[in-house]
């Protein structure tokens, strides 16, 4: 259990029970607890997400759903009070995210087959288009379905290009390329593209008078103003896309990479270890998470770009758009570039890394991994405390801290997992590598 957290309260700014409160914690919610209860909410709406597009594709779990019960009732209504309480809270919610990942994991292999290493186009091809959004397979896969012999290429966005690394989806053959990087890029990108868009799930943003006709919500995604689909007929989607001008044949400027999956890595362990004991490899790097528009997240690229040859980056989420189009090249058939998936292919990331400790003998931390995660926000909140949950120390974390962190927080999260946050990217590599 990590050591007894302060609290402050939010009436007289003291110490609660210390010298000067005025009130000895009689006024309830201290500001430490709501950070904490923040923290909460953040991490189980990020589960709550990955819950959703499980159950679309007939996977549940009612230990998970009892657990969110649980927290919903303690903290969201007045129940809760206690720091510590809801630090064990937080941990524990890492614990169930983990169980969440692996569930959605099993649900998309199940589905649509276990991913393989595929190149992905950036450009687009002649015809008429539509760009999906979001995360959503279920329903990229309805509408790829719907689409298919009727003229109409699909192209992906931001956290769907995994989707290209499925069997079950990279076999219609008008899923066409990727368009744009991560999430908020949209309004940019959407207007400049003349396709019809569909959004599947969150990290949309309010559109512009350029696009709003020809852009459509489904699921849990609404957008004032903008047309809605309940389930998974779209035809509305397809009629708008016809209606619209062609796309031109123009190829992108450089060819992603995506789809390695734990079955793909796995038979590259001996090959692996072989590299790691040789010396040709000498370290891995975890560099993903959730991007954001913040001047400092082009530290992640300038990064990736100062890392020494021998060394492994893994990447997942939409953070991997600051980088993904480097060409890193490969040690001795080991890709320096493994792009894993969606940022609940994180479970990928923790199995992958158990099974090269298990294959050293030593436990995760001593392994030569080291973890830079970027902008702390509702799935990544939970994804954090799944880490912690394992034990894992010594993760960099930027550009900034998580909203709901204050000075008591992170002095706990420092001393008891050795969390870190970013600085300049080449200090940083030394630092990490020393």
């Amino acid at each position: 259990m990590p050591e007894k957290l302060d609290m402050f309260c939010y009436q007289c700014s003291q110490t609660v029970g210390g010298t000067g409160c005025t009130v000895q914690g009689v006024c309830g919610k201290t500001a430490t607890v709501a950070r904490l209860q923040d923290n909460l909410m953040f991490a189980t709406k990020g589960m709550a997400a990955y819950l959703y597009h499980a159950r679309e594709l007939g996977h549940t779990d009612v230990e998970i759903d009892a657990f969110l019960e649980r927290v919903f009732y303690a903290t969201f209504t007045n129940v809760n009070f206690d720091a510590n309480d809801l630090v064990r809270f937080a941990t524990e919610a890492g614990e169930m995210n983990l169980r969440t990942m692996r569930m959605l994991k099993e649900a998309h292999i199940e589905a649509y087959g276990e991913p393989l290493p595929t190149k992905v186009s950036t450009g687009t091809v002649k015809g008429h288009a539509i760009i999906a959004t979001g995360h959503g397979l279920r329903a990229l896969e309805e509408l790829l379905k719907q689409t298919e012999g009727k003229g109409i290429n699909v192209y992906t966005h931001s956290e769907l290009l995994p989707a290209h690394g499925y069997p079950g989806l990279k076999k219609y053959k008008h899923l066409a390329g990727n368009l744009g990087k991560a999430w908020f890029d949209q309004k940019k990108l959407f207007s400049e593209v003349p396709a019809a868009i569909l959004v599947t799930s969150n990290c949309v943003l309010l559109p512009k008078d350029e696009y709003k006709d020809r852009i459509f919500t489904t699921g849990p995604t609404k957008l004032p103003g903008v047309k809605h689909i309940n389930g998974y007929d779209f035809s509305e989607v397809i009629e708008k896309a016809l209606s619209l001008p062609e796309l031109p044949d123009a190829p992108g400027e450089v060819t992603l990479t995506t789809g390695f999956s734990l079955s793909t890595l796995l038979p590259l362990k001996d090959k692996i270890k072989e590299l790691v004991e040789s010396g040709k490899i000498k370290h891995f790097f975890l560099v993903g998470g959730c991007d954001a528009p913040l001047r400092k997240s082009t530290y992640y690229r300038e990064f990736v770009q100062n890392l020494p040859s021998d060394t492994v980056v893994l990447t997942l989420a939409c953070g991997k758009f600051r980088f993904n189009d480097l060409d890193l090249g490969d040690i001795e058939g080991i890709p320096r570039l493994i792009d894993l998936g969606q940022c609940n292919d994180s479970i990928v990331a923790i199995d992958f890394a158990v099974a090269l400790a298990d294959m050293f003998g030593v436990g995760v931390n001593d392994l030569p991994l080291t973890l830079v995660l970027s902008w702390m926000e509702q799935k990544a909140v939970a994804i954090l405390w799944s880490l912690l949950s394992l034990g894992i120390k010594g993760i960099y974390l930027g550009p900034i801290l998580p909203a709901w962190v204050n000075d008591d927080i992170l002095k706990v999260l420092q001393d008891n997992y050795d969390l870190r946050l970013i600085g300049e990217p080449k200090e940083d590599i030394a630092r990490m590598l020393s």
